[in-house]
């Protein structure tokens, strides 16, 4: 045997590891919980347990109603953001390879956050290396079809909020004009599709259709081509525009029922269940897209 002894003592947790075993403590059916109780289910000490639940409660993680916390408005907000993206995108998952099988282009799914578009789905087509998005990835709104077709049905702010952060060129093609970029959600208003001509990336064009009823839009579905020219993309705009379609109407439409009579109806907004309202954290560790 070697007289050298293995050193088996673990590595210190980190910051962000200590704050995880602290909302990990609310997994059980108790809504709340003391200081006291926090340390005991998380085994972190106790100086640094308070130190971090005082900063969850600053960033609206968890509240503090006398001397017990529970799971914050911020946790519940993201826990059905989460719901609402997970739906989104079982719904839309079948209509969005039928569309790729349809074109043989790549397939986006997108939601507007913020001024950025966050890439729910990408189902690859024969040219899917040259485009280099990834689900997951964000890419600014103005210069993409999803991002535009999302923005033109949306609030004037949430048009003002893109502006404000300034048009960076990312070709040559890319609107960078406030004026050219309000011109351009007119159109897409108008005939219901908007177009990235070469705007994210040079020899890549794509054309887009939000997902909406008579509002605001909710996501976007989107077709990329190296092919470019305005033919391709009007080729390709009647079936990006009928795929958004279905995707409502899978939705929120009533053909839904007809189609699955022994399905339980569905709520437009997201489900929450009742007890995961009270352990949101256990909730969203089985959420598909968490």
């Amino acid at each position: 045997m070697s007289d050298q002894v293995m050193d088996t003592e673990p590595a210190p947790l980190s910051l962000l590891e200590k704050a995880a075993h602290v909302l990990g403590a609310f997994e059980g059916p108790e809504p709340r919980l003391s200081l006291t109780e926090v340390v005991r289910r998380s085994g972190i000490p106790r100086s640094s347990a308070h130190r971090i639940l005082d900063q969850l409660v600053r960033l609206r993680w968890l509240d503090r109603e006398g001397r017990d916390y529970r799971m914050g408005m911020r946790m519940l907000e993201l826990g059905a953001l989460a719901s609402h993206h997970n739906r989104l995108r079982r719904a839309a998952l079948p209509l969005l390879h039928a569309l790729h099988e349809q074109t043989g282009q790549l397939v986006h799914l997108s939601v507007l956050d913020g001024a950025e578009v966050v890439c729910l789905e990408r189902i690859g087509g024969s040219e899917a290396t040259t485009v280099p998005s990834r689900v997951g990835g964000r890419m600014p709104a103005y210069s993409t079809a999803a991002g535009k077709a999302i923005l033109a049905f949306a609030s004037p702010d949430g048009v003002e909020h893109v502006l404000a952060q300034g048009l960076r060129p990312r070709t040559a093609r890319t609107l960078v004009r406030p004026h050219a970029l309000r011109a351009e959600l007119a159109a897409t208003r108008e005939r219901g599709i908007a177009f990235d001509r070469e705007e994210s990336f040079r020899g890549v064009s794509c054309a887009a259709a939000p997902l909406r009823g008579s509002g605001r839009a909710i996501a976007a579905v989107s077709v990329s081509t190296c092919r470019g020219g305005e033919r391709e993309l009007a080729r390709l705009a009647p079936a990006v525009a009928a795929c958004a379609r279905a995707v409502w109407r899978e939705l929120y439409g009533a053909g839904r029922a007809a189609r699955r009579p022994s399905a339980p109806p569905r709520d437009p907004a997201p489900a929450v269940p009742a007890r995961a309202m009270d352990n949101m954290l256990g909730w969203l560790r089985f959420s598909e897209w968490m």
